[in-house]
C-alpha cells in the first residue's frame, strides 16, 4: 500500500516562519545589506564590500573589548556552575522546604535587568547604598565609578547574584530525576559522598550543565543592559564590552556600515564558541569512564 502524505500540516507551521522570517531573517538581511554598503544620509547608499569588516577585525577598540567579554565569560563560568551545582546539592529532595527553597531561587530570575543594574547601582554608592557605605565604614578604599577593578569586582557579584539561580534551578532539576535504585546500589557498595557526586550525579546532570553552560556563555557574553545601567561602560571604557561599544557605533556615532559588520562578527563568534562548548561537553560526557569498567 502506497503512503500518502498529508501537506496540509505545512499550513499550521506557515504562521509560525512567517514570524520568524519577519523577527529574525528580514532584520539580518538588512544588517548584511548595511555592512556591505556605506551611506551619507537621504537614502543614498554606496557600495563598500568587505571595507567595514576589515576595519572592524583590525581595531584596537575591537580587540580589547572582544577580550574583556571573553574574560568576564570565562570568570562568570568558574564561579556560577560550580556554586550553582553545590547549592542544588545542598537543597532539600523533599519536604515542605522545597517549594519554598524553589521560589527564592526564582525571585533573582523575576528582576528585569534594568532593574537589577539599578538596585546595584544604588547599593554600591558610599553615600547610601548597604554595601559601599559598609565598605567605607570597614576602610575599604571601594569606589566603582572610579575604581576599575571596584567596577569589574561588583559587575561579577551583580550577575552572580543574578543568574546563579539558573544553574542552581537546571542543575537541580537534574538531580531530582536521578531514580532511588542508583543512591541505593551506591550504598549497598559503600561508596563515598564523592563517588556518588563522581560516578552518579555529575554524569545525570551532564545534559543539564550543557543547557547551563551554554545559555549562561552567551548571556555573559551578550551582557548590555546590567553594565550599562552600573557604569555606562567606564571608569573609562574598561567595562565597555562588545554589546556596549556596538550600540555607542550604532546609536551614539551612527557608524551604520562598521556597527553592522561588527553586529556580524560579533553574532559568529557567539555561534562558534557555543559549538565549540556545545562539542567539548557532549564529547565528555561520551568519553567519560564509568565506573566498574574493566581495565
Amino acid at each position: 500500500m502506497e503512503k500518502t502524505w498529508n501537506n496540509r500540516a505545512w499550513f499550521m507551521v506557515l504562521p509560525v516562519l512567517l514570524l520568524v522570517a519577519f523577527s529574525a531573517v528580514i532584520p539580518l538581511m538588512t544588517v548584511v545589506n548595511y555592512s556591505v554598503q556605506d551611506t551619507f544620509g537621504q537614502n543614498e547608499f554606496f557600495w563598500a564590500g568587505t571595507e567595514w569588516f576589515t576595519e572592524v577585525l583590525e581595531s584596537q577598540r575591537f580587540h580589547d573589548a572582544l577580550w574583556r567579554n571573553l574574560v568576564f565569560s570565562g570568570i562568570i563560568l568558574a564561579i556560577e556552575v560550580p556554586l550553582g551545582i553545590l547549592v542544588a546539592l545542598a537543597m532539600p529532595k523533599k519536604g515542605i522546604w522545597v517549594p519554598v527553597c524553589l521560589v527564592l531561587m526564582a525571585l533573582p530570575l523575576l528582576i528585569p535587568w534594568n532593574v537589577v543594574g539599578t538596585i546595584w547601582q544604588v547599593f554600591g554608592r558610599t553615600d547610601i547604598g548597604l554595601l559601599g557605605h559598609t565598605l567605607a565604614a570597614l576602610g575599604l578604599d571601594y569606589n566603582y565609578v572610579q575604581d576599575p577593578l571596584d567596577a569589574w569586582i561588583t559587575i561579577i557579584v551583580m550577575d552572580v547574584w543574578h543568574w546563579t539561580s539558573l544553574v542552581v534551578l537546571l542543575c537541580y532539576a537534574g538531580l531530582v530525576s536521578i531514580p532511588d535504585a542508583y543512591y541505593q546500589a551506591a550504598k549497598i557498595d559503600g561508596a563515598s559522598r564523592w563517588a556518588v557526586f563522581r560516578y552518579i550525579q555529575l554524569p545525570k546532570m551532564g545534559r543539564v550543565l550543557l543547557i547551563a553552560v551554554l545559555l549562561r556563555f552567551m548571556d555573559s557574553f551578550m551582557i548590555y543592559t546590567e553594565p550599562f545601567v552600573l557604569t555606562g561602560g567606564g571608569p573609562g571604557n574598561s567595562t565597555t564590552f562588545l554589546s556596549i561599544d556596538l550600540v555607542k557605533m550604532a546609536v551614539g556615532q551612527f557608524d551604520l556600515g562598521p556597527a553592522a559588520a561588527m553586529s556580524l562578527v560579533y553574532f559568529l563568534i557567539i555561534l562558534l564558541l557555543s559549538w565549540v562548548f556545545y562539542t567539548v561537553m557532549t564529547n565528555a560526557g561520551t568519553d567519560r569512564p564509568r565506573r566498574g569498567d574493566a581495565a
